[in-house]
């Protein structure tokens, strides 16, 4: 169902890689509620993934940029004022990837060339993404910008490794940067923290499965679905959450305030 709560905004989605994608939900849930749309993805994903079909299916211009280069940024940005005619209203960072997980290096052994890779694109491309996107003149006053993050920034999940710290950095580099263009523009940014979700880059992780029944036990309304998680970000989008910022917002079905469930104890 639709309640026209983007009419008339514009906005820039990231990391939108397949259908599995909390990122992918978000643009056809904006895209349903009236938002005009331009999504952005890393070369080497147009490759691999799906973003061309979700572009042609939502009418919206697929611009390539590596979100580690300003460069790129730059053009990006450029692209997004030529295309809507003016700022945006909103930005989704949905974008994370750590070399250190995919080889399977443990924490505490950590290769550290493949750590700062892990932090430069998970974590820095966010303030990269802001700090362009201010000097640009990018963000329309009263806009809304969100980032994704998992509770492993707050608690201990060892098999999440160095994304753990990249999560942590991404939340704080969201209240410092919300203070600042707050202050400025009334933009708001937040971080949506979500349940264990299967997306193509979530089942990489080792142990995936079974942190993801774990949550699903311990919270008390289950898991939430990408779905799920694309409504709340439209509704952080909108202007129904205009005072809302600089806040790590649980979107877990509960998990992150339980100590322990009955089903876990049996």
């Amino acid at each position: 169902m639709s309640y026209g709560l983007l009419r008339g905004k514009k906005g820039i989605i990231t990391g939108a890689l397949d259908d599995k994608s909390i990122a992918w939900h978000v643009a056809l849930r904006a895209h349903e509620e009236g938002a005009q749309l331009l999504l952005t993805n890393a070369p080497v994903a147009l490759r691999l993934g799906q973003p061309k079909a979700l572009s042609q299916q939502l009418n919206a211009p697929l611009i390539p940029a590596d979100l580690t280069q300003i460069s790129d940024i730059e053009k990006l940005y450029e692209e997004a004022l030529r295309h809507f005619g003016g700022p945006v209203d909103f930005v989704l960072h949905s974008v994370g990837m750590s070399p250190n997980v995919r080889k399977g290096k443990a924490y505490a052994e950590l290769d550290y060339e493949f750590y700062f890779k892990t932090l430069d694109v998970s974590a820095v491309s966010f303030h990269k993404m802001l700090q362009v996107g201010r000097q640009k003149g990018a963000f329309a006053r009263g806009g809304s910008i969100v980032a994704l993050s998992y509770i492993a920034a707050q608690r201990v999940f060892p098999k999440y490794g160095d994304m753990t710290d990249a999560k942590a950095l991404l939340e704080s580099i969201a209240r410092m940067f919300g203070y600042f263009l707050g202050k400025e523009l009334g933009v708001r940014v937040n971080i949506v923290s979500q349940s264990p979700t299967p997306t193509t880059a979530g089942t990489g992780i080792a142990g995936f499965q079974a942190m993801y029944d774990y949550a699903n036990k311990m919270s008390p309304l289950g898991n939430a679905s990408a779905a799920a998680c694309a409504d709340f970000i439209v509704a952080l989008f909108s202007d129904l959450t205009r005072a809302v910022t600089m806040q790590t917002l649980y979107h877990d079905g509960g998990f992150s305030a339980m100590g322990i469930a009955e089903e876990l104890l049996q």
